[in-house]
């Protein structure tokens, strides 16, 4: 069975956890007022509009936006799941956390799979170290430059020469073949006849230890110390229930906080190169793991980076591997250069033969991603030709069209005409070509709808409700919900009065879970996690909470912001009624036309009445009761009750 914290230890968690004690054991705050303030390490800025609230338990971010509580704070800071930031504050506060079964869970138990890769990791140590059978591998690392402190320092092992070594190291250690199997350590033997039910997946190999952003073992590595026609040169762990290829960078554990600090990361491609920067000093460097960058990796360096420099071969394929990720970077709202090596170096071999200043130095030349495709394909088309100008112009236009920033786009749109020679007015003019083709079309897709034809309805909609920002009375509304516990009068108006399906998604779970951590005595974010929120809910948890009050002192100045704000929520729904019934009027051959005007009267009466709260909500409360009754007995709200 998986296994779960248990929420009374998340409670004990929260209680020995100050906001303020964490966040400040990460930055350095600065006392204002009643609360704490600083640079916010999630953006770039001069003037801090970081803020904690010790009061509330909560940080937030004025700048980005960004907020939350304590577990919050531990995961953006630190990338990790709920479950890990949890456990990292309970070691903080020296508490033994105990794991309990979800009954839900199925398979070996996480916190075992962790120990298997951790033992196992010290195990390939060992055998590097003190095994005969090892001596080509440390020959190897001896002829790559690579010492003994710097592969302690990677754990770097060698995997024995053997089809059964893990197989009879896990029976020592009192491990299961299921467990290893669910590891990916070893390989379920197809073959008829065979003598061994199992045979282990790294044989003969220079071990690498891959590790998670909590610096855990997860799974590995492994090189090929002899090249064969048979022999792939690296085997890397499959996909298993610790390991995610598309999510795990290579080193992010020991680049994260550097990263933070620089707000730029350094992106190659081998482990070994990766090894070398870090020993060069350049310890903002990572590499995926044997798969091409995705959009989850570049999700993953957006928590910590502003921007990526990527460090690829200077072959066709590294260069068109290069084109490629910085547009799925792009895509992530990172901005993106591009070194260029010497021919046949890559970031090891230059270090090594020419130090790390020239590495620097070829980092610091790295061009905009615009620029090194301007060039690359400038090398390979007649870049004099029309045509030849032509293909340049629409293939870097469609690497533009992944930046969501307009600025961003401008500045790339600049550069490519001023290396193409062309006025930036006309490639603009293409690339909102591009951009329209892209939207109508969706992504990915090559063709749209036949000519003549408009794209379906459906894809001319406009964005789902929870992609637009919430309305300005529905931000005011929940800026007052939040502080629904030492106010609860509020409580029964915003129960009664501001239905759920009338509110924005992130608003309405906001509303539902203060009311509930009110009715509980419990802490807000703890209701939305516990409700399933999402992130966007947190921040905007946070932001309303840490929002200048409108309304102090006397709890009835409060109560009467919330009727104000709730008679403007139904003057909206009203009048988006109003709006469909003059369309549906506006129709020819409309049917039931008087039953519809009288509507449209009354719906305006109505509105008028909604200008106070002693009125309005007679208004409100039959709306209410025709809203829970069948839509054949409905009737104007003020016809049936006097106002």
């Amino acid at each position: 069975m998986a296994r779960i914290i248990p929420k009374r230890v998340l409670d004990e968690i929260r209680f020995r956890n100050d906001v303020v004690d964490v966040v400040g054991s990460y930055l350095s705050l600065k006392k204002a007022g009643g609360n704490f303030r600083t640079l916010c390490p999630f953006h770039k800025e001069k003037t801090p509009s970081f803020n904690v609230n010790p009061q509330r338990q909560i940080w937030h971010c004025f700048g980005c936006g960004k907020g939350g509580d304590v577990f919050s704070f531990v995961m953006e800071h630190e990338g990790v799941s709920f479950t890990d930031a949890a456990q990292l504050l309970a070691r903080r506060a020296g508490m033994n956390v105990e794991l309990e079964d979800d009954r839900e869970g199925k398979g070996p138990r996480k916190d075992v799979l962790y120990r298997i890769h951790e033992e196992l990791a010290q195990f390939y140590r060992r055998c590097l170290l003190q095994t005969a059978g090892a001596a080509k591998a440390r020959a190897y690392l001896e002829k790559r430059g690579i010492g003994p402190e710097l592969a302690e320092e990677f754990m770097i092992g060698y995997a024995p020469d053997r089809w059964d070594a893990t197989v009879q190291w896990a029976g020592k250690h009192e491990f299961t073949t299921e467990q290893l199997e669910t590891c990916g350590l070893i390989v379920r033997n197809t073959r008829e006849g065979a003598r061994s039910e199992f045979y282990d997946r790294f044989r003969g190999r220079l071990m690498f230890p891959i590790r998670d952003e909590q610096s855990r073992v997860i799974a590995f590595s492994g090189r090929a110390l002899e090249s064969g026609d048979r022999a792939a040169k690296y085997v890397n762990s499959p996909e298993t229930p610790l390991f995610r290829k598309s999510r795990v960078l290579y080193a992010l554990d020991r680049a994260r906080r550097n990263i933070v600090e620089a707000r730029e990361a350094v992106v190659c491609e081998g482990q070994i190169d990766v090894i070398r920067c870090h020993a060069a000093g350049i310890g903002v460097a990572v590499a995926s793991q044997g798969t091409a960058f995705t959009e989850e990796h570049a999700r993953v360096l957006r928590r910590y980076a502003d921007s990526v420099t990527l460090v690829f071969d200077a072959d066709r394929a590294g260069q068109d591997a290069a084109v490629r990720t910085a547009a799925i970077f792009m895509d992530a709202g990172l901005a993106v250069r591009v070194a260029t090596l010497p021919p046949g170096e890559d970031p090891d071999s230059l270090i090594l033969k020419r130090g790390a200043e020239a590495f620097q130095a070829v980092l610091r030349a790295a061009d905009s991603a615009v620029r090194f495709q301007v060039r690359v394909l400038s090398a390979r088309e007649d870049a004099r030709s029309e045509v030849g100008v032509m293909r340049i112009a629409r293939a870097v236009l469609q690497t533009i069209t992944h930046s969501p920033n307009a600025v961003q786009r401008a500045r790339l749109v600049q550069e490519a005409a001023e290396m193409l020679n062309l006025p930036p007015s006309a490639l603009q003019q293409e690339l909102r070509g591009l951009q329209r083709q892209a939207r109508r079309f969706g992504p990915g897709e090559e063709s749209g709808p036949p000519p003549g034809e408009d794209a379906p309805a459906e894809e001319r909609a406009a964005p789902a409700e929870a992609k637009e920002p919430p309305p300005r009375e529905q931000v005011d509304l929940c800026e007052h919900a939040v502080h629904v516990a030492d106010h609860p009068e509020m409580a029964d108006l915003l129960a009664r009065y501001a239905p759920a399906d009338m509110l924005h998604p992130v608003c309405r779970a906001v509303v539902r879970a203060a009311l509930d951590a009110a009715a509980a005595g419990k802490d807000l974010h703890q209701a939305l996690r516990e409700a399933g929120a999402d992130d966007e809910a947190h921040r905007f948890a946070a932001a309303a909470e840490s929002a200048p009050a409108k309304a102090r002192g006397e709890e009835i100045t409060r109560t009467h912001a919330v009727k104000t704000l709730i008679l403007a929520l139904w003057k909206r729904e009203l009048k988006a009624r109003r709006r469909r019934l003059e369309e549906e009027l506006g129709a020819r051959g409309a049917p039931d036309e008087p039953r519809l005007r009288a509507l449209s009267v009354q719906i305006r009466t109505d509105l008028k009445l909604l200008d106070k709260w002693d009125t309005g909500r007679d208004v409100i409360e039959v709306a209410l009761a025709e809203h829970e009754a069948p839509a054949q007995s409905r009737r104007p709200a003020s016809a049936t009750k006097k106002p």
